[in-house]
């Protein structure tokens, strides 16, 4: 094992220096979503986003008639979403209703999908 020279630590040290003081801030990592990960679709997303934009700028000249409108938009994508699990569960329940065998790949994305939905009810 060689011990390295003055001028190789030296170096290091000049290296470590340049580098920016990261080790107190926090690194925010966008994870990568496939779309099997998506409760709604992005227009949708899109969509519901806007409204709520728009409900939200209305909160200082109408407090009341706001939080009604957004507990109204809450309701309606909280439908949307177990609409689309409805629909998934139907067309499993189909398939074994008539005797076919739903492949394994197709319970695991729909397993995944129901993992990342309660993950997420939990964590907000």
């Amino acid at each position: 094992m060689q011990t390295p020279s003055t001028r190789e630590i030296a170096d290091t040290e000049v290296r470590d220096e340049e580098r920016p003081d990261t080790e107190h801030e926090e690194e925010v990592r966008e994870e990568p979503r496939d779309e099997s990960s998506e409760l709604l679709a992005s227009d949708d997303n899109e969509q519901f986003r806007r409204r709520w934009e728009s409900i939200q700028t209305g909160f200082v000249d109408e407090p009341r008639e706001t939080v009604e409108q957004a507990d109204e938009l809450v309701a309606q994508v909280m439908k949307r979403v177990a609409e689309g699990f409805a629909t998934e569960r139907e067309r499993l329940e189909q398939q074994w209703g008539r005797g076919e065998d739903v492949s394994t790949e197709d319970l695991r994305v729909s397993l995944q999908r129901y993992r990342g939905f309660f993950e997420r009810l939990l964590s907000a």
